[in-house]
Formats: structure tokens, sequence, C-alpha cells
């Protein structure tokens, strides 16, 4: 039947966007929702969870009541729908691409589902699942739809729907707090490429901002929570957990004799040691010590570190969990600020076993035949947006890879300082990855054809 009032472009977004969202509601209808052990602490509102995310299945549980899971998965494969449709119609506008060039742009951003579904080791299709990267993936396609019309349209209104994207980022995961960072480098970029000098404050300024606001906005969240005015707690423990890791027994030095930091470090290299959780256990081959230290990170962090702070604390009397929770986050922060210099090396080389998986991670699965293959393809990317560059002077396309590998290498890097780069946090730059890649090939391809 036809679709009466709508050109031949809505046509098509219209019938993607059905398909998208029968997609996902369909999987949602047979495969239910996907409650796994951090559930919890969003539903419960729990102080170490961002905000957006636990307000976000309150709005559905204040609407719908204790049956309320099910429509905010549905929300989320709603949302997902909307945002591939909306990036995927926008490149193929501004590439001119084909309609099966335009169904591959879409498969490609379902693959990061697939991934997660069938090769992670969680097994979980995340839109169905009460997980905060559920909602960080359509907000991350909506970041880059907008990113990529700052870039290309030179509208201030994209690069404040950019920002206002990644500052909702922020609310729902740390690690996200790199889109901000982004859009700042490449709307700074932007500007003095166009010899804008005089308006650089403005994304400085924007930035500053967006990160004091989001500062503020989790403290009255939590206020209002638990009536603490404090921020998320357990990022220092988390960060004290591969600093631990790679400290030796010698670095109880680097502590006050006597100190309370010092009988925990005791306290935790001890119990580490008998246990096998640091880097002497982790074996030869650069392989085997990135999967010791990620197979370990989180038995060391959850029943050596947090055990040990909570049961002090709790031990003082008269102290609730958030207290406990924030002096936990205290203490390793004081922690960290001592050992750090003193465990330096082993920590870099820790941190890089982390960030080489995380690149993997990112465009493919870790694998002894597939690691080499994703390094090579890094440097076919950057070979071929450079080509496009500088020798075909295809600068859309080059931008479209150059905010991919600057994104992932953002995330990795980020990610690899407080926790190992578990596939769902990797995903976010798989698809533009891919996308941009084929937008390079096509690109080079037709320039043949065309001579």
């Amino acid at each position: 039947m036809e679709i009466v009032g709508l050109n031949r472009d809505k046509k098509r977004a219209l019938c993607l966007f059905a398909g998208l969202l029968a997609f996902f509601l369909g999987l949602l209808a047979v495969g239910g929702v996907g409650v796994y052990n951090d559930s919890e602490q969003y539903i419960t509102m729990h102080i170490h969870r961002e905000p957006l995310y636990p307000l976000y299945l309150a709005v559905f549980r204040q609407i719908f009541g204790p049956e309320n899971l099910m429509p905010a998965m549905a929300g989320q494969g709603a949302l997902t729908a909307l945002g591939i449709t909306a990036l995927t119609e926008y490149l193929t506008r501004r590439f001119a691409l084909r309609l099966w060039e335009e169904l591959l742009v879409a498969a490609l951003q379902l693959a990061p589902h697939l991934i997660t579904r069938y090769v992670s080791a969680l097994h979980i299709f995340l839109e169905n699942s009460v997980m905060s990267e559920a909602l960080c993936i359509p907000l991350f396609t909506f970041f880059l739809y907008f990113l990529l019309r700052m870039l290309f349209e030179n509208k201030a209104r994209d690069a404040a729907f950019a920002l206002a994207f990644a500052w909702l980022l922020s609310m729902t995961r740390g690690q996200m707090m790199t889109t901000i960072l982004l859009w700042a480098f490449l709307l700074v970029l932007r500007l003095i490429v166009n010899k804008k000098y005089r308006s650089l404050f403005i994304p400085i300024a924007a930035f500053v901002l967006a990160f004091l606001l989001r500062d503020l906005t989790v403290h009255v969240y939590n206020y209002a929570v638990t009536g603490y005015f404090m921020g998320n707690t357990y990022g220092q423990v988390n960060t004290l957990t591969n600093v631990m890791y790679a400290a030796d027994e010698e670095d109880r030095a680097v502590f006050e004799e006597g100190s309370l930091e010092q009988a925990f470090f005791d306290q935790f290299y001890e119990e580490a040691e008998e246990r096998g959780l640091n880097y002497k256990f982790g074996g030869e081959s650069f392989a085997q010590r990135a999967a010791y230290l990620e197979d370990n990170h989180d038995i060391l962090k959850f029943q050596v570190l947090e055990a040990g702070l909570s049961a002090y604390y709790f031990s003082l009397g008269e102290v609730d969990y958030y207290e406990q929770s924030s002096m936990s986050d205290e203490m390793a922060g004081k922690m960290i600020q001592s050992l750090l210099p003193a465990c330096f090396g082993q920590w870099l080389y820790d941190y890089m076993l982390l960030c080489r998986n995380g690149f993997v991670r990112s465009i493919a699965v870790v694998h002894p035949l597939i690691n080499p293959a994703a390094f090579a393809l890094y440097v076919l990317a950057a070979a071929l947006t450079l080509w496009n560059a500088i020798k075909l002077k295809r600068y859309d396309v080059s931008v479209v890879m150059g905010v991919a590998l600057l994104f992932i290498t953002a995330n990795v890097c980020a990610t690899s300082i407080t926790i190992m780069c578990l596939s769902r946090y990797m995903i976010y730059g798989f698809s533009l990855f891919y996308i941009a890649l084929y937008l390079l090939v096509r690109e080079m391809w037709q320039k043949k054809v065309r001579r």
C-alpha cells in the first residue's frame, strides 16, 4: 500500500525503521528480558551507578508498576532502531549510497548486538537486558549522527545536540565521558581549519561546563536517592585494583610506617600473593599475561580489596553503606597516589596488555589467529584514510574513519585505566569503523572506475 504524502527517502527510512523495530521487538518476544548480576544495582539506584539508566528504569516503573521491565526493554529496542535509522539515512544521503549499501550500513550497526549475544563471554542480547549499555548504544548512535552533521554541515544546532548526547552518555556510563572530550577536540580542530580562532573559547568553555554540570547532577541525584551529596563511588577502588596487581612487596615502603594505608597494603598484598592475584603469576607470553589479568581483575577487586575495605570501615560502628563506600573510595585514592609511582613500570606494562585486547575487541574478537588481522586492519584503515585525504582529496570519507579511530583510541585508553576491556565496553566503535572502512574502499574503487 502506498504511503501517501511521503517522498522516496522518507518511505525508505520508515520501512527501515519498521524492519529494525520488528527485529528488536521480535527478539524481545522470543528471548524475554535479560536480568544479570549488575541489573539489580540499576533497578535499586545503587551509588556505584551513573544516574541516567536507573532514572530511565524508574520512569517505566512509575508508569507500568511491577511489570515494567518488558516495556523498558521495548523502549530500548525502539530507541536503538530509531538511532540506526537516523545514522543510516544520513550516511546514505551524504555519500549517495545505493539501496543495498544502505542496507549494508544498517546491518553493520546490528553486528555489535549479535557479537555480544553469540561471541562475548556473557552471551547477552544487550537491548533486551537490564544493563546501561542497552541505553548507551542508541545514545551513542545519536551522538555520532549529530557529530558527523556538526563536522559536515557546520551548524551550531548540530554541535549543541552532539554535546547534549555526549553529556547524556557520560551520565549513563562513566567511560563515555570520552565523547565530551572527542566533541571538544573535533570542534576545536574544525575551528582551526576554518581559521575561526576567536571562537575557540566556545568548545573549551562548553567542555568545562559539561563536566561541571555532570558532576553537579550526579551529586544532586545521589542526594535525592541516598540523602548524601556525593559522587558515584567505587571508581578509585576499580583503579587501585590494577595498581595492586602491579605492586611488589617492597612497595609498602612508600607508605608511612604504621599507617592505615600500609596496613591495607600488607593485607591486600598478602592475600593476593596467596591466591595468585598479581602479575607474577601471569605467565610468559603477552597473550597469557593479558588473559590472566582479565580473568583475575574482578576476583582481586571484589574478594580482596572491596572485602577488606568494607570489613574495616563497617567494624568502626555506626557507619552505613554510603559512608563506608565513600571512605573506601577515599582510601583507595590515597593509596593510588603513593603506590602508583613506585610500580608505574609494571602498571604501564599491564595497562598495555589491557589496551591491546581493547583495540582487538573494538573491531573483532580476541583470538591468536584474529589478533594480528585486527591490527593489520587498523594499519590498512589508517593508510586508506591518508590516501583518500591526501591523494584523492576526499576529506569526507577520511573524516568518518578519523572519528572512528579517535573514539576507539579514547575509549580503549580510558577503560583500561580502571577495568578490563570487555566486549560490551568496546562495541561502540565497531560499526562506525567498518562503515568507514567500506566508504574508504568504495571511494577508491569509484575513482578507479571513473578513470
